[in-house]
């Protein structure tokens, strides 16, 4: 993974964007979404770019940009037309410690923007590590049709009630649990019906327990992918030999990773409403599943 995905809080956030035109004017209009700090530096600037400073949304400065303009910013964007001063300027960014984007020039950017799909507090940041920009769009766009606008003011409503929901469940694995429930009766609806279900979630959100089983030498690339969202309500995940990288990276991450307990220790999580995975040898999966008869054994192509 070359660029580490990273969602930064724009407050107290200052960032230049040297050029004015409009590749400037597209990343300006997501920038003026957030809460940062923005100075705009070009001799010449496009319509949309002088209607965010009549706003007073950012800092216009209708001049040529300078190497003293290279100090005191978090992020700088440069977006001239000129693709020699953009990369002179990039130099001089990194040497003063800046993050800096050269506007469709990866080799010299110390970050990228990827594709995003904005639902308010819902957030989600496509990228091809600028390898493929148009496909990252094309994934945008399906996205875009997958998830609803209700999800933003939703989203804001769970935001006012998870103090409510610690203070009355102390426990984590009990508020994951009642989130879980509360989702499952709203859905992504946010309506009338939204505090209902709020309410509802508080009078069962316990879960029994459940137990997967995985052969150790199943490949994660012939699981189905039905069985990824049992991998991401995991609570610990038990291993005989440990786990590959590819089926680690499958699993829920907060989920503890422990070398395999006896059986009776396995029945007790299941009573106490654990939900586990099973790796080991095929001998040994055949035991387990005789054990457990309620158990999943995940295997290519099924559940």
């Amino acid at each position: 993974m070359q660029y580490f995905p990273l969602f930064v809080d724009t407050k107290e956030l200052f960032v230049l964007i040297v050029g004015a035109g409009e590749v400037a004017s597209r990343k300006l209009d997501l920038l003026a979404r957030t809460d940062a700090n923005i100075h705009v530096i070009a001799p010449q600037v496009a319509a949309d770019v002088e209607a965010y400073a009549r706003k007073g949304r950012i800092k216009l400065s209708r001049r040529e940009v300078s190497v003293a303009d290279m100090t005191c910013y978090d992020l700088i964007y440069l977006a001239t037309a000129n693709e020699t001063l953009n990369t002179d300027l990039a130099v001089i960014a990194k040497q003063n410690g800046i993050w800096v984007n050269v506007v469709d020039n990866p080799k010299f950017c110390r970050f990228i923007t990827p594709s995003i799909v904005d639902r308010g507090r819902l957030v989600v940041a496509i990228s091809t590590a600028g390898a493929a920009p148009v496909f990252a769009r094309t994934i945008r766009s399906r996205l875009e049709t997958l998830l609803p606008n209700s999800l933003a003011p939703l989203f804001d409503y769970v935001a006012t009630k998870r103090e409510d929901v610690q203070l009355k469940l102390t426990n984590g694995k009990d508020r994951r649990l009642f989130w879980e429930r509360f989702f499952n009766l709203n859905q992504d609806r946010f309506d009338a019906a939204t505090e209902s279900h709020y309410q509802q979630a508080f009078d069962s959100y316990a879960s029994r327990g459940e137990i997967l089983l995985l052969d150790e030498n199943t490949p994660a690339g012939l699981l189905p992918i039905a069985v990824m969202p049992l991998l991401q309500k995991l609570d610990v995940v038990f291993s005989e030999n440990g786990l590959d990288e590819k089926t680690n990276e499958l699993l829920r991450r907060d989920a503890s990773r422990e070398s395999l307990p006896p059986l009776s220790v396995i029945s007790k999580q299941f009573e106490l409403g654990d939900r586990m995975l099973l790796v080991a040898p095929a001998e040994k999966i055949t035991q387990l599943k005789a054990h457990f008869p309620m158990a999943k054994h995940l295997s290519p192509g099924a559940i």
